[in-house]
């Protein structure tokens, strides 16, 4: 039934199954479809949808009646006008002459069933069948110039270098004042490259990472909306040896990437200390002069305090084109607030719980032994190494546990590549195993009482410990060293 479905257009069906789940829907219903797309496919949401995107939710949560929740594993069918809408995707794929049905078309599906509920939430919002229509036509004809422009290959030669960093880092904890100057920087029409200015571990990644998540949320400014970050790590300069032709090829990938609303962020392109090659005379930040002087690419750039003192006084181009913003370290009371909002991941991977005062100390000693860094980072830093030591404090698992999980890791593997190769057959079956296996394994952690053991708590103690490692200073001096009470004056921790 899916066969000429996009691998997005396939996940809107299979994040709608799971939505229609989570309501205790017997049905795949419209919203669920809705729901789907806007999980998915964030960049034709935005474009659509604009500010609406958070309000379509809560309307859908408080229209509907929540049952209890259905298992993952039940397949769900289509409801009725979930059928009709998938024909009227087909036709409309078939209207605008494309081999294969994609999201665009399934939303025009939606508008196309206009009683459905769906339907009217986005009427609602101001998206109109004919208007929306005109505005995939002119995207498709948009992907078609670009892809008349850009040489092939060109990008799959650049994508080894591209990252999302939407998910790659800590949920970012207050530095509304740093992130507001972000958007306004990216915002204007000259002097545009914002380049964070801080020392190491104050955070400056995470507040890129922020404003990808709220760009991906919908929360910016409209000229913003339709914007993705990415994070870009120049190629070594030996691939540039290599090919001559490389730099211009990237000249215009990079360009072409812009045009689709690409922003890339370059952590180190200030840090570079020379980056000259020994059989090259090209620096490897010159490969960006270019098209950033041109206004053609914008780059969000991060950097220490003295290099970009050392390069404005040098007036280097870097210092000319890009903007600081300055990033200073969190303060005491401000990184316990981030360790409280972070500690639950860490808690998660080392199955362990941190006391309350354990998260203070992590912040108290950071702050007052630690030199290598700032906060928050070196207080995260400081609960991840005692996280890790109390897994070696917890014992190995059972044998027959350990090779269980092997298992159900080589099954998770074998059917995320059937997924990726499109043999869904096989990855239905797969699925199938994993589950299976999974009850298995839910046995023998019952077998072993391995879900009553209590979760390790760390406690000031171990946070000493972890201290003394990362600093290389004796607990004894760590114990008496001073540091600040949050909002307060100095204070001995003993």
């Amino acid at each position: 039934m899916f066969e000429r479905y996009t691998e997005k257009a396939r996940r809107v069906i299979f994040f709608a199954r799971y939505e229609a789940s989570q309501f205790g829907s017997p049905y795949i219903e419209t919203e669920h479809l809705l729901l789907g797309i806007i999980r998915e496919d964030k960049k034709l949401a935005n474009r659509f949808l604009h500010s609406h995107v958070a309000s379509i939710r809560k309307e859908v949560e408080n229209q509907t009646t929540v049952r209890e929740k259905t298992s993952t594993s039940v397949d769900l069918p289509l409801s009725n006008e979930s059928k009709r809408v998938l024909a009227y995707a087909a036709e409309e794929a078939e209207r605008l002459a494309h081999k294969h049905i994609g999201t665009e078309h399934l939303l025009l599906g939606l508008l196309r069933e206009e009683k459905c509920f769906a339907a009217q939430i986005l009427l609602e919002r101001g998206v109109r069948l004919a208007d929306a229509r005109e505005e995939i036509g002119r995207m498709a004809h948009e992907l078609l110039t670009h892809e008349q422009r850009t040489r092939p290959g060109v990008l799959g030669e650049l994508s080894p270098y591209l990252t999302d960093i939407t998910e790659q880092t800590q949920p970012l904890v207050g530095r509304e004042n740093e992130l507001d100057r972000l958007m306004e920087l990216l915002c204007r029409l000259t002097r545009k490259n914002p380049v964070l200015v801080g020392e190491p571990g104050v955070g400056k990644r995470t507040i890129v990472a922020g404003l990808a998540r709220r760009i991906a949320d919908g929360a910016v400014p409209q000229s913003l909306a339709e914007k993705t970050i990415l994070a870009l790590d120049l190629p070594p300069l030996r691939v540039l040896d290599k090919d001559s032709s490389w730099h211009d090829r990237l000249d215009r990938t990079l360009v072409a990437a812009a045009e689709e609303g690409k922003i890339f962020f370059v952590s180190l392109m200030h840090d570079w200390p020379g980056g000259i090659s020994p059989v090259s005379s090209i620096h490897v930040t010159e490969l960006l002069q270019r098209p950033i002087g041109a206004g053609k690419i914008q780059c969000i750039s991060a950097a220490a305090p003295a290099t970009y003192t050392k390069l404005q006084a040098d007036r280097h181009w870097l210092a000319q084109y890009f903007e600081p913003i300055q990033v200073a370290p969190s303060s005491e009371e401000a990184a316990i607030e981030v360790l409280h909002s972070v500690k639950g991941a860490y808690e998660r991977f080392h199955k362990v719980s941190y006391a309350d005062d354990a998260i203070t100390h992590a912040v108290f000693y950071a702050s007052s032994c630690i030199k290598t860094g700032c906060l928050p980072g070196t207080a995260v830093d400081v609960i991840d190494e005692a996280g890790a030591a109390a897994q070696l404090q917890q014992g190995k698992l059972p044998e027959e546990v350990v090779e269980l999980q092997k298992r159900v890791r080589f099954i998770v593997q074998r059917m995320e590549a059937s997924i990726e190769n499109h043999e869904f057959e096989k990855a239905r079956f797969y699925s199938g195993e994993e589950r299976r296996e999974r009850n298995n394994l839910e046995q023998l952690r019952k077998k072993y009482n391995l879900d009553e053991n209590p979760a390790w708590n760390i406690r000031r103690e171990d946070i000493e410990r972890a201290v003394s490692k990362l600093a290389g200073m004796p607990i004894t001096a760590i114990r008496e060293s001073r540091a600040p009470n949050p909002g307060g004056s100095g204070s001995t921790l003993n």
